[in-house]
């Protein structure tokens, strides 16, 4: 299985990103933490230090599986505003197999403004659907389309998670994960139900 990359920069929103992180490294789907700056330590919105495992400058991302963005202020407009990271989601996008995941302010503020979300459903964190010109806006939790999977906020960042190991494996391999985590306390039921 090819690598996965999640992209950290100052400001990221830490439950979304460490929930990710983990959901898919419980799975077994590889997974590397890229910081977008000159230092692998990067500090979260809610002021909580992570080392990324590799710098963005010293990577290389052909073939990536999945490219993966938190949100949070002013992480997910650090994203954005860093330039060859805007090269590498256009490749993607371009891609045949390559797919996205964003939540919170991400699906609009990186991948929106980038006109990837174009006839795309989506969603995000409120007030950032405008930034998503052509995306068709769904107001639930997580919406998959197409290549990308997208999320609305830090409570839906397990299920966000979930749905990526869903669409990379199966859904047989994402209940094991929620069980193995006790998302379904006595039955096999329906995620949604636990959390809306």
């Amino acid at each position: 299985m090819k690598d996965s990359f999640v992209f950290l920069a100052e400001g990221f929103e830490e439950i979304e990103a460490i929930s990710v992180i983990d959901i898919l490294r419980r799975a077994g789907i590889p997974v590397k933490t890229v910081s977008i700056s000159a230092s692998l330590q990067v500090t979260g919105a809610h002021g909580i230090m992570v080392v990324a495992d590799v710098l963005y400058d010293s990577t290389i991302f052909t073939d990536a599986e999945w490219l993966i963005f938190p949100g949070g202020l002013p992480g997910a407009t650090n994203l954005y505003e860093f330039a060859p990271l805007q090269g590498l989601i256009q490749n993607q996008a371009n891609s045949e197999s390559g797919r996205m995941a964003a939540i919170c302010a991400a699906p609009g503020e990186v991948l929106g403004q980038l006109g990837v979300l174009k006839g795309e459903k989506f969603t995000c964190y409120p007030s950032f659907e405008g930034k998503a010109e052509g995306g068709i806006h769904v107001p639930d939790k997580v919406v998959v389309s197409g290549k990308y999977v997208t999320a609305n906020g830090p409570s839906s960042a397990t299920l966000w998670a979930l749905e990526i190991v869903k669409e990379t494996l199966g859904e047989d391999a994402a209940s094991e994960v929620a069980s193995g985590m006790l998302l379904y306390p006595k039955t096999q039921q329906d995620t949604v139900n636990m959390f809306g």
